[in-house]
């Protein structure tokens, strides 16, 4: 597919290098041609001087035949700004905005624009290794509704099929990490020791699914 990305500091030309890594041509978009020093030697994507949000910068990037958009500038109103070009004026089907008002990022999403809140997620991660009880869960919709938890599997869990933690229609075990490597697990899939155990739960019922898996012996 072809991709547009917009700023090429430390997260653009990353993206943008590994995008064509895969296999996908990519458009770099960056005000200072400078930037474009921060690129693989050997990308072969358009470098285009400019803003994600002129119009014509955005032909010139192939805007008009994008499968999907990225603005990762260091400002959130221009990456606001840029994905909803892209989205609403273009229809570019995937787009996502880089933003660190971790409150806008809330507001934007919940508008239909995707978005990677850099400083929530930093300090989220930064808090669940250094107090993992302190961390409710590790994704959560737009909607807030539906949420990601991972939980390390506790002494007196294992050895035990871990069915057990689920409640239809509340949290299911989606997932394991186990000698790291991710599996899908079946109904009668055993715990084992050091496993990671994946749940999607309804946010509203994260207080039951700590209930079961103290109860149960997990760990939070």
């Amino acid at each position: 597919m072809h991709v547009v990305v917009v700023g090429c500091g430390r997260v653009g030309s990353e993206l943008a290098g590994h995008l064509e890594s895969l296999g996908h041509t990519v458009a770099v978009i960056d005000k200072e041609a400078r930037a474009f020093r921060r690129l693989p030697s050997d990308f072969k994507g358009k470098k285009v001087v400019g803003f994600g949000f002129d119009r014509d910068h955005l032909a010139e990037a192939g805007i008009e035949h994008a499968d999907a958009f990225a603005s990762v500038t260091n400002g959130d109103n221009s990456n606001i700004l840029c994905a909803r070009i892209a989205r609403e004026t273009f229809g570019v089907e995937r787009v996502v905005a880089r933003i660190y008002d971790p409150r806008r990022a809330l507001i934007y999403e919940r508008l239909g624009v995707p978005t990677v809140a850099t400083v929530a997620w930093t300090t989220d991660q930064v808090l669940r290794r250094l107090v993992p009880s302190t961390s409710q869960h590790d994704w959560v919709d737009p909607s807030g509704k539906v949420c990601l938890v991972e939980r390390a599997i506790s002494t007196s869990a294992i050895g035990r099929k871990l069915s057990e933690f689920e409640q239809p229609g509340q949290f299911w075990l989606t997932a394991i990490s186990r000698f790291g490597e991710a599996l899908i697990p079946d109904s009668d899939v055993i715990g084992q020791e050091g496993d990671l155990l994946y749940f999607m739960c309804a946010v509203d019922a994260l207080a039951d699914l700590q209930d079961r898996l103290v109860g149960s012996g997990g760990t939070h």
